[in-house]
């Protein structure tokens, strides 16, 4: 099961500390919470992993 913890490379945390300070967060954390919430909602009416992997194609994050 997920533990809740995500690592991110330097690079790309630098980058999100970045937007979220322009994007007006509080934190980086509130900023990614943010954008996961967004694209989960695209994913969850989907009902089955099938659908799922469907959508994630469309959305250009899986070949």
């Amino acid at each position: 099961m997920f533990s809740g913890n995500i690592k991110l490379k330097k690079e790309l945390s630098r980058r999100v500390e970045r937007c979220a300070r322009a994007g007006g967060y509080s934190s980086p954390q509130e900023f990614v919470e943010h954008i996961v919430e967004r694209e989960l909602a695209k994913l969850e009416d989907a009902q089955t992993d099938e659908n799922i992997v469907k959508k994630l194609k469309g959305l250009g994050y899986i070949d």
